[in-house]
């Protein structure tokens, strides 16, 4: 098991027989103003989560893409948020951005793309933080243990697994649910995240596009299969989302949606 504490005081639990724990939030930071009010509007569907944005999106489509205010910016931004009360997640692309993003963030998120970089694995698990590994769109699920692996040697046992699909041809992915149950078998939590799993990966030319109808099925379909956490990517507004909107989850939608993956996570542990 794998478990923070917020500064409100709440425990969140990844694995050990906890319940289904949250991280939510935008793709990126669009402005402060909006991660304050966002999380706080997730806050009030789901009670205690762990808060999600990205300070730069340094593998967007394009070079006219929105990236994020950076890390000094993003890092006081988010900085914000955890004196609001926040458990905060974040993403670091380089092994330098690991220790000032370990300041503010409970958890340091290594990109799918960058899953097998030696240098920023150890950057992370050295800091002692909780991290996140998410598992390349190009890796086998038992490949996702060398990566574990590569952080544990650090001497920091804090790692969670996510499954975020797999290509399938060009433009598209691809959910083995079998992967769930090969990663829980390393150990370690595993979480899935539901909406980079249906993005159509530079489908939209300069950018990504997605099937955020496929969010709930896919969900449903893994909280019955056994995962320690969702991670789901909302908006309120995702037809104006800087990033990654057309894979992302409707604000308004969550509540029901958490009802629905409560209520069979329930079902299995009664079974």
């Amino acid at each position: 098991m794998v478990e923070l504490t917020t500064p409100r005081g709440e425990t969140i639990r990844f694995g050990g027989g906890a319940p289904l724990a949250l991280i939510a939030g935008p793709c990126v930071i669009e402005s402060e103003q909006h991660v304050h009010w966002l999380a706080g509007e997730i806050r009030r569907q789901a009670g205690a989560f762990l808060f999600k944005a990205s300070f730069d999106k340094a593998n967007r489509s394009s070079i006219h893409s929105y990236r994020g205010p950076g890390l000094k910016e993003g890092l006081r931004i988010l900085a914000g948020l955890k004196a609001e009360g926040y458990a905060i997640l974040t993403d670091i692309h380089e092994p330098e951005q690991a220790e000032a993003a370990a300041e503010v963030a409970d958890v340091l998120q290594i990109p799918a793309f960058l899953c097998r970089q030696t240098d920023l694995l150890l950057a992370a698990g050295r800091t002692g933080r909780i991290v996140n590994i998410k598992k390349g769109q190009f890796l086998a699920p038992e490949d996702l243990r060398l990566a574990a692996e590569k952080v544990a040697s650090t001497g920091n046992h804090k790692i969670l697994l996510t499954e975020r699909g797999t290509c399938f041809g060009y433009h598209n992915l691809v959910v083995d649910m079998r992967s769930l149950v090969i990663l829980r078998s390393t150990g370690y939590p595993v979480i899935f995240d539901a909406t980079h799993s249906v993005q159509l990966p530079g489908a939209a030319g300069a950018a990504s596009g997605g099937r955020a109808e496929f969010i709930a099925p896919l969900a449903r379909a893994a909280v019955a299969v056994g995962i320690d956490g969702l991670f789901v990517e909302v908006h309120e507004a995702p037809e104006r989302a800087l990033s990654d909107g057309p894979n992302a989850l409707p604000l308004d939608r969550l509540a029901g949606l958490l009802e629905q993956l409560r209520r069979i996570e329930r079902a299995l542990r009664a079974s």
